[in-house]
């Protein structure tokens, strides 16, 4: 067999395994029987929907793999159905034609011989001449080759043209044989919402099949992207001339041209124009929904006073003997609201009670004999709530249901209006957390007698998704709350507590003050900075204070840097984790995972199974902040193996995306998360990361110790700088009517 070369050579033979596929981008590993000399070679590259039988003609280098030896790259691949007697078994033996499976496929060959695929193709319902094979399945086998034929071609068709083939089954499951037509007639389709694509890849395409710049898809396209896209920096809608100037400069276009395709999209619904707050507001169709959606089921909530106990003062007095506490006056007007009210919101700092008043509300419910359910917007939020509470929580996405569609092109949850849930009260934590879209789903999976419960700290960071719907109730004044301020005495005498209030008021801490659970560490450099950090992390806390690495969580407010997550996970990688020739390892997306490493999922994968650490449970759904331990790799089967302390999870090599090292992490996806030990990174970085609520999250994560390290001047920055991205959001406005 050939050593590595770079010169391209051509090998034709035909497909005896597949080893691995890639469905999302057509990644293959397989194995060919050349038809030269009859020897078999592995061949990887994108070979999209490969099978069993057929003929392949490939084009590329040989390569050696340090794992698995040599191996022959393809660059490109030619593919034809067999034509050989064993090799048309083979193809239809491998179950890529619904029915058909190894001992038909040898019926129908028996039968038809090298013409068993024209006939499949052209003439299905001869197929019924075969003896178990009825009328009906001879049509079914017929179909189902021709879809699967249409695939292929529809996915070597997305491959030359460098997209994704996980689009072959949206477009397909929408257009059918259509599909490949209707993108010449327009490419910017892929851009809709149900498949996914992005507009830069969708006007490549458009590019490359001759459309000219100015065309009206193009236009159209280009406006609902950039409506898309600004639902990732929190708007839930756009001002009609910041979407035509942005959408000009996106495209370089004249504003005409722009304005006449935003009337035609809204005149054919895509996009909803009203006035919010004297704004011209431009909506997608569905934000638009839940918006509305979500201010009209609040209003008609609080609008409906909720049955309580007759005597609601003695009840809460009950409880507090029952609990030995004393509440405070706005613990008990909390409580008070929450027995009378069929929606309130509860908010205050650390300190400030909030799991106290959760808990009398809590035994209020049970005293009102109402089925009570708890809930966060992630898997750490709702562990510590089951923690503190001493009940069960879930998350909000496992509470509804959530799961994907069947083309995987949005996400779907079993409880809605139709099946709502069989609940008399859900009480949410963390519910800065929560966008519109999220809210618009809770809203509509209670029954119009359960009563909501909203907790949480309105001076957190807003949601990383469009809105931010619980600051816009709180402002709205339309919806009963109550908000904590005294810090009670044990809370007082935290560092950690103290110096969230003073930055929440614009006062920077006094760090000179001694508090055994808060501690600053001036450094001069972002080089010092990071030294500082892994030096605590690996000796100083394990050895002095007897903190495992495991239980420290390191924040920063950047990425980029010496002393920005992406260095510091390399520095701690190599700290607490550092390579072993026990230790099987995996290079990805720049950075090399490991066993042993710490990982967080970045995303919502309703379709990833898990199982209990024990194998006796098993489910489906890892979500985004979910934080675990690599305990295996398997380099021959491709599979990192995460331990997410009460589920088990294994990920493909091409699902490593869905990872990201966590031994150091942003602010922003600390949210809703506490841990024993943070550190806080703190250098001079960009002004929008650089401000007053981000310096807030950061400190109100520690449970135990706080240590901050950096420049004293970049503290005093964040703590000046109260500057808070204004998010169009018509929420507010909507609830104030």
């Amino acid at each position: 067999m050939p050593s590595d070369t770079t010169e391209y050579i051509e090998i034709t033979g035909s497909i005896t395994a597949v080893i691995y596929a890639n469905d999302d981008n057509g990644y293959t590993v397989l194995r060919l029987r050349e038809a030269l000399t009859g020897e078999e070679i592995t061949v990887v590259g994108c070979i999209p929907g490969a099978t069993d039988g057929e003929t392949l003609t490939v084009t590329g280098v040989w390569t050696t793999h340090p794992s698995y030896g040599e191996q022959f790259r393809a660059q490109t691949a030619v593919r034809q159905l067999p034509t050989e007697r064993s090799d048309i078994f083979a193809y239809l033996a491998s179950g890529v034609i619904k029915g058909v499976g190894a001992a038909t496929a040898s019926l129908i060959v028996g039968k038809f011989g090298a013409e068993a695929l024209s006939v499949i193709a052209d003439e299905p319902e001869k197929l019924a001449e075969i003896r178990g094979i009825s009328p009906q399945k001879a049509r079914a086998i017929g179909a189902d080759f021709r879809k699967t034929s249409a695939m292929r071609a529809l996915m070597e068709f997305l491959t030359a043209h460098g997209l994704k083939t996980s689009l072959a089954v949206r477009l397909y499951g929408t257009y059918g044989d259509m599909a490949i037509d209707l993108i010449h007639d327009n490419p910017y389709l892929i851009t809709r919402e149900q498949f996914g694509a992005d507009f830069y890849e969708a006007d490549a395409l458009a590019l490359s099949l001759g459309y000219s710049s100015d065309s009206p898809q193009r236009v159209e396209a280009a406006v609902l992207f950039e409506l898309r896209h600004n639902l990732t920096n929190g708007h839930t809608f756009l001002p009609a001339e910041k979407l035509v100037a942005a959408t000009c400069q996106l495209i370089g276009m004249e504003s005409d041209a722009v304005e006449t395709a935003l009337r035609v999209l809204t005149e054919n619904g895509h996009i909803v124009r009203e006035t919010v707050a004297n704004c011209d507001a431009c909506y997608l169709e569905g934000i638009h929904r839940a918006e509305s959606y979500s201010a009209e089921r609040l209003l008609q909530m609080a609008s409906i006073p909720a049955s309580s106990a007759r005597d609601i003062e003695k009840t809460i007095d009950d409880i507090e003997r029952e609990s030995e506490l004393e509440y405070a006056e706005l613990q008990r007007e909390a409580i008070r609201l929450a027995a009378q009210s069929r929606v309130m919101v509860l908010t205050g700092g650390p300190g400030t009670g909030k799991t106290t008043a959760v808990r009398a509300i809590l035994a209020v419910f049970d005293k009102l004999k109402l089925n009570t359910e708890l809930c966060a917007p992630t898997g750490r939020a709702a562990k510590r709530m089951s923690e503190l509470t001493g009940r069960e929580a879930q998350t909000i996405h496992r509470l509804l249901g959530a799961g994907f569609s069947e083309d995987k092109t949005e996400v779907l949850f079993r409880h809605d209006e139709n099946e709502p849930l069989d609940i008399g009260a859900l009480i949410v934590d963390e519910s800065s957390m929560i966008d519109i879209q999220l809210m618009h789903a809770l809203l509509s999976a209670l029954k119009p007698t359960c009563r909501l419960i909203l907790v949480g700290d309105s001076d957190q960071l807003p949601p990383v998704g469009p809105g931010n719907p619980f600051s816009d109730i709180i402002r709205s004044g339309a919806i009963p709350a109550v908000r904590l301020t005294e810090i009670f005495r044990q809370a007082k005498e935290s560092g950690i507590v103290r110096a969230a209030h003073e930055i929440n008021g614009g006062t920077l801490p006094d760090f000179s003050v001694k508090y055994g659970d808060m501690f600053f560490l001036n450094r001069s450099s972002r080089q010092k900075t990071a030294e500082t950090i892994v030096e605590l992390v690996s000796e100083r806390l394990p050895k002095n204070m007897g903190i495992h690495p495991s239980q420290i969580q390191v924040l920063s407010p950047q990425k980029k840097y010496e002393s920005g997550t992406f260095n510091l996970n390399l520095l701690l990688q190599a700290a607490v984790n550092p390579a072993s020739p026990d230790k099987h390892e995996v290079d990805r997306v720049g950075f090399t995972f490991r066993e042993g490493d710490r990982v967080m999922q970045v995303r919502n994968n309703y379709d990833m199974m898990w199982r209990s650490p024990d194998g006796a449970d098993a489910g489906t759904g890892v979500f985004n902040g979910d934080i675990g331990t690599i305990t295996g790799i398997d380099l021959k089967r491709e599979l990192v193996t995460v331990d997410f302390e009460d589920r088990i999870a294994d990920y493909s090599f091409d699902s490593l995306t869905e990872l990201e090292p966590a031994y150091a992490m942003t602010v922003h996806k600390s949210q809703g998360s506490e841990y024993r030990a943070v550190i806080l990174s703190v250098t001079n970085a960009a002004p929008s990361l650089m401000t007053r609520s981000v310096l807030y999250t950061a400190v109100t994560r520690a449970r135990e110790l706080l240590i901050i390290v950096g420049d004293r001047t970049a503290v005093a920055a964040m703590v000046n700088n109260d500057r808070r991205q204004k998010r169009y959001s018509g929420l507010k406005t909507r609830l104030s009517k």
